[in-house]
Formats: C-alpha cells, structure tokens, sequence
C-alpha cells in the first residue's frame, strides 16, 4: 500500500511537456491504487489553495521557481513535494523528466526522507504618515528570499534595518535581500552574498549595489527578526 493516497501534480501552465508528463505521473499514480489525484497550473494560486487542505503530497513539473511557488502555499500544511527538472534551473528539483517512475515507486513504498529547509516569513506593512499606525498588507511565507527594492526610481533607496528591535543600519542601495540558506545559491550570490549548506538555518541579509554604506553580508541565526523600512523622501 502507498505512504500517499492523495496527490496533487502542479504543472508549468507554458511547457507542454510539463503538461503532458503531469499526465503520465497521474497515470502510474492511479496503476499504484491511488484514485484521489488533481492537476493544476503552479500559477493557479487561489486553485491550488482550495485543495491544499485534502493532498498529502505534491508533484511539480517544472524548475525552482515552480517547486518555490508551490512551497509557498504549500508551507502552512507541512506538505512534502517532490520536483521533477523541467526549467532551467534544478538546484531543487532533482528527478530527471526521463528517469522519474523508480524514484516516485520508492517514494510510494515508504522509500525516502524528507529534506526540512528554513523559510523566512514576510508581512508587509504601511504605516500611515499622519497617525503612525501600521497596516498589514500581506504575509507570506518564502522559502528563497525576500527582495526590497527601489522599483521603477532611478535613483538609491535609503533602508533602514533593525535587528530583533534594536537599530542595525540605513543602507542607500538599489535594494536589499533577506535570504535563506536555500536562496543563497540565487539571487544573493549575484550580488555577492556567501553561499550556505542548504540545510543551515541561517538567515542572510544583503544590500544590492550599496553606496557609501555597509556593503557586506549579515548572517543571523533561526528566529532572528528583521524590521525593513523604505524611505523615499527625495
């Protein structure tokens, strides 16, 4: 009898092949005696969330940003996921689109272990000039990293960063990162961050194209909390 009896299978909504081999999969799922399959687009968000609460495991097709998406909602239900490489990049999916059906029967026979990776949870919030108070925006959970950047100015931005509520710095930068050990291998390594083992449960904090201010990484510790503020006042 299979660990899983219900599936979900995400696919990259613009790869055919992705499409098709979703398929596939769902196919030799049902061969194995598990009937409660779904297929949907990673980029269907409001979809996918609705079945969430009724799967014990997901399938993407596709490269990191489709597993990224999916471990974005999947996350609050403690899901496990299994990604086969079908992008350009594969640092996270790891089964190759010609050689999937013996890891996934290993998988359904009990066969595997589940690689934990932190992830940093993001609230946005706006405070009200006037009075001070402060209205939450969004709040997810990112498994990569969280970007805050100067969007559409040509121009730095100044940031001001705290550190468990202590003062840190203000940084003038295009931007900053707040990365993950998983994330470090991204887009914080283009901007000259350090790379972590992904399995360390550190945080990274790097500022992008800094001017005459701090110009290198922080590393901090699980649990640390960072408080960003933007300010473009000129």
């Amino acid at each position: 009898m299979s660990t899983f009896s219900r599936v979900g299978i995400l696919h990259h909504p613009k790869k055919p092949e992705s499409i098709a081999l979703s398929r596939e999969i769902g196919d030799f799922l049902q061969a194995q005696g598990i009937d409660e399959i779904w297929y949907e687009s990673a980029w269907e968000e409001e979809r996918i969330l609705s079945h969430l609460q009724t799967v014990d495991l997901l399938i993407t097709l596709g490269g990191d940003g489709t597993l990224l998406r999916a471990a974005r909602m999947g996350a609050p239900y403690d899901l496990p996921m299994l990604g086969v490489k079908m992008g350009r990049l594969g640092f996270l999916a790891e089964i190759q689109p010609d050689a999937w059906i013996e890891p996934l029967r290993a998988m359904l026979e009990g066969h595997y272990w589940v690689e934990e990776r932190l992830m940093v949870n993001v609230r946005v919030e706006r405070m009200d000039p006037n009075t001070g108070a402060r209205a939450v925006l969004c709040e997810y959970d990112a498994l990569n990293d969280v970007v805050l950047s100067r969007g559409d100015l040509a121009r730095v931005v100044r940031i001001s960063a705290e550190l468990d509520g202590g003062y840190l710095t203000t940084y003038t930068c295009d931007g900053l990162i707040v990365s993950t050990a998983t994330g470090s291998t991204g887009y914080a390594l283009a901007v000259g961050g350090p790379i972590l083992p992904p399995e360390l449960r550190n945080i990274l904090v790097i500022p992008i194209a800094p001017h005459l201010s701090m110009d290198r990484a922080v590393v901090l510790s699980e649990g640390s909390e960072v408080r960003l503020q933007a300010y473009a006042d000129y």
